[in-house]
């Protein structure tokens, strides 16, 4: 009998720390401010469909998914949603749940789903029966914490450094008077007693609540859920540990600590006693969807169908290339390089553009000028396998180094507690034409070119023609090069923005594409590189010459690096000039209908208004990918809501490339999609808030006013433009041209991709001939279209 019991209690513990596990990774990550990188808000729901994740995500955020049915209603009505995107949605549901005709579900529309409500935490179950905001103080006093244990460098002093979370929280809060004077009586005494690991709190606070096995993965995930960004830059923590071999419990850490607030104030408040066991039978209730959320999910679906049509009439078919193109530029496939690519496609028939993910391709870990602190530029997907660098000679690189020591030291001293007040007396009134000029926008924000950067070491001979080969492939450039080759990064040009990184080139992770594109151009022009590229059957014509560039999104200005000397194209790169200037003009008269208060002429200035809420706006209204020849949409304005890769399947032996897109490129696009979908229908929860009420806490994040919980994703002005949503909320349509056996067999062999297909994060459409000719459905089949 005791062998028994002690099996019951050792599977009790198994049980509860798994769920504790399995909670941790249903919280998506949030990356610091730095290095900003678009995260799928639903990352850990993935093995739902839309209407599970809303019942789970309703019990644990009290959010919905969905947008309200009247916005679905005015689609209909308009036009844009047609009786036949709703049929064929409601024919491929699977939910049993789903009514048995249109009439039933176009009734339904007349009605809004209910509201979802969270299933209470005791903190807000004792603040309903004290009167005291007990959640309110959590987050007061928690974030004020947690604020100086996370600090990145922004904070003069940081509590119990080099210490785990829940170690130094315990010393803190030990300490902290907080809870006691908002009547929590005997907490510090609570909290010395605790466990000394967050494992065995966990486990304490569990029996005191009273959580069973099957309650405790959604209750779990509730309390991680009510800590917003904290939480979520835990998860960032563990996934950058995971990915360097290692591991990191900081976000169970949090959670040990949420749970001795927890137990506190059930002891506090014992008359919530009884609701609480109700919370708890209702948690271990299993996940399932109402009704409601059933149909609210054929709603978006009948959505997304209606644009997939009116996408597939804009695709324009296949079209070649029959000559020799005067320019060609390589693009990001970023979204906002669909307009500029169209605007420069304009200035003559003989430019071709190609699209392409904006670390080209490089994956690299870079050191600027000034630094040894190597940055990511790639996806965050993948781990550096390259080191390089912008460092000048040694007496100017020495230079830089102090003087942005001397940058970082007068920042200090403008922050810290006694001397800001010097720094008023002294420099008030001259920072005060600073911050009117500022203020009005008239200081130019420039910087200097940093020196061309180098691959640290060099790369042999074998190895760069090896690499070039590689990336000319996965750029399906092997053939038919021009005279003039353009690489052109990108990146956003803003003041006063804390989420500037977010406006960034997503595929080198958070940083400016100008580093990828500039080493590729050197590795491509490189003399090395044109003579082992034979071996790998690729020749470059002699006269072809590969140029660097930045794309400022802000301003739509194109800057090129002349890195190689090259007299002989002076008039290539004068014309190419000359064309990117049109192009900008374009692209700034197109991009300015869209931006509230904007005209042609004052997009650019926006860049530099330092209380400008919207400078541009970024990727919002995304909702394609298109991996095909540049024929297949050239000529079609999709927008500024298309991903374009450039693709040809019939230069691609084995499909290593279509591997390539459908497991890199297209799963990043997928997460920016769905950091706007999440920040657009449940901004309580993915959401950054106002950013009129921001403050920057610890170079990772913002709160907004004084403290509190930290704010992840887009900030709201992001995604709004003050009277409506500026993203229209579409789960992104994938469209590859490509036989879709091969398609087949890339998912088959990559079971976390097809998930998002099968079960409704991405739709994916195979074209033939630049045409919709089927769609994906679950289980790897295939719908003639």
């Amino acid at each position: 009998m005791f062998l028994k019991h002690t099996q019951i209690a050792a599977d009790r513990v198994s049980g509860l720390l798994t769920s504790a596990e399995a909670a941790a990774r249903a919280i998506p990550p949030a990356f610091p401010l730095d290095a900003t990188v678009a995260v799928n808000p639903f990352l850990g729901q993935a093995q739902d469909d839309l209407a599970t994740a809303s019942a789970r995500l309703a019990r644990v955020a009290g959010v919905r998914l969905t947008r309200p049915r009247a916005e679905y209603a005015a689609q209909m009505k308009a036009g844009g949603i047609t009786d036949d995107d709703l049929a064929a949605a409601l024919f491929a549901s699977a939910s049993p749940l789903k009514p048995a005709d249109l009439a039933l579900v176009k009734a339904k529309l007349a009605a809004e789903s209910p509201a979802p409500q969270a299933l209470p935490t005791v903190a807000e179950l004792a603040s309903e029966a004290t009167g005291t905001d007990w959640p309110a103080v959590i987050a007061r006093s928690l974030g004020l914490w947690a604020a100086g244990h996370f600090d990145r460098g922004q904070a003069l002093w940081t509590p119990a450094p080099g210490r785990g979370a829940f170690a130094a929280w315990r010393e803190w809060a030990t300490h902290d008077l907080t809870p006691e004077i908002a009547g929590l009586t005997g907490f510090c005494a609570h909290v010395a007693a605790a466990p000394d690991t967050a494992e065995r709190a966990i486990l304490r606070a569990a029996e005191r609540l009273g959580l069973t096995e099957t309650a405790a993965e959604t209750a779990f995930h509730r309390l991680l859920m009510d800590l917003g960004g904290w939480a979520q830059h835990a998860r960032w923590m563990l996934w950058q540990a995971e990915m360097a071999g290692e591991s990191d419990t900081t976000i169970t850490d949090l959670l040990a600590i949420r749970m001795i607030w927890e137990e506190a104030l059930l002891e506090h408040a014992p008359q919530v006693a009884g609701d609480w066991r109700d919370v708890v039978a209702a948690h271990a209730e299993p996940v399932a969807p109402t009704p409601d959320q059933a149909i609210d999910a054929i709603l978006q679906d009948a959505a997304e169908r209606s644009y997939q049509r009116r996408l597939s009439a804009a695709l324009t078919g296949a079209k070649a290339q029959e000559t020799r193109p005067a320019l060609q530029a390589a693009f990001c496939i970023d979204v906002r390089s669909e307009v500029f690519r169209r605007a420069l496609e304009a200035q003559g028939g003989a430019i071709e553009t190609i699209g392409f993910a904006g670390f080209f391709g490089l994956p690299l870990a870079h050191k600027p000028q000034g630094t040894d602190l190597a940055q990511a530029h790639l996806p965050v997907l993948l781990k550096p396998a390259l080191t390089s660098c912008s460092h000048a000679g040694p007496e100017t690189e020495e230079e830089t180094r102090i003087a942005a020591r001397a940058v970082r030291a007068w920042g200090r001293f403008r922050q810290a507690a006694v001397s800001s007040f010097a720094f008023v007396e002294a420099a008030g009134p001259a920072y005060g034409w600073k911050l009117v000029r500022d203020a009005l926008a008239l200081g130019e924000k420039t910087r200097a070119p940093e020196p061309a950067p180098r691959i640290e070491g060099g790369l042999s001979a074998a190895r760069k023609a090896g690499t070039a080969a590689a990336v000319l492939r996965a750029m399906s450039l092997t053939t038919g090069h021009a005279r003039l080759v353009l690489l052109l990064g990108h990146g956003a040009n803003v003041a006063n923005n804390p989420h500037e990184s977010a406006y960034h080139c997503g595929a080198c992770g958070g940083q400016t594409g100008a580093v990828s594109a500039r080493l590729l151009a050197a590795l491509l022009n490189d003399p090395e590189t044109r003579a082992g590229l034979s071996d790998h059957g690729i020749a470059l014509p002699g006269d072809t010459l590969f140029m660097a560039g930045l794309h400022d999104t802000t301003t739509d200005a194109v800057t090129l690096y002349e890195d190689t000397r090259a007299p002989d194209h002076a008039a290539d790169i004068a014309q190419a000039r000359a064309w990117l200037d049109a192009a900008g003009g374009v692209a700034r008269a197109e991009r300015a209908g869209r931006l509230p208060g904007a005209r042609p002429d004052t997009v650019a200035r926006r860049a530099r208004d330092w209380a400008e809420l919207r400078p541009e706006w970024g990727l919002a209204g995304c909702a394609a990918f298109v991996a095909a020849p540049r024929g297949a949409s050239a000529g079609a304005d999709l927008g500024g809501r298309a991903f374009l890769h450039s693709y040809d399947w019939r230069a691609d032996a084995g499909f290593a490339t279509l591997e390539l897109i459908l497991t890199a490129p297209v799963v990043v696009a997928s997460w920016i999609s769905l950091q706007y979908y999440g920040a657009t229908v449940a901004p309580a929860a993915f959401g950054g808030g106002n950013k009129r009420i921001h403050n920057v806490v610890g170079g990772i994040g913002v709160v907004q006013g004084n403290g509190g919980i930290l704010r992840p994703g887009l900030p709201w002005q992001a995604v709004h433009d003050g009277e409506r949503a500026a993203h229209e909320t579409l789960r992104l349509t994938v469209m590859i041209e490509a036989p879709r056996e091969a398609i087949g067999d890339v998912l088959a062999r990559h079971g976390e991709v097809r998930t998002l297909f099968d079960n409704g994060w991405l739709h994916l459409l195979a074209l033939e001939g630049g045409r919709v000719a089927a769609r994906y459905r679950p289980g790897l089949e295939w719908e003639v279209a």
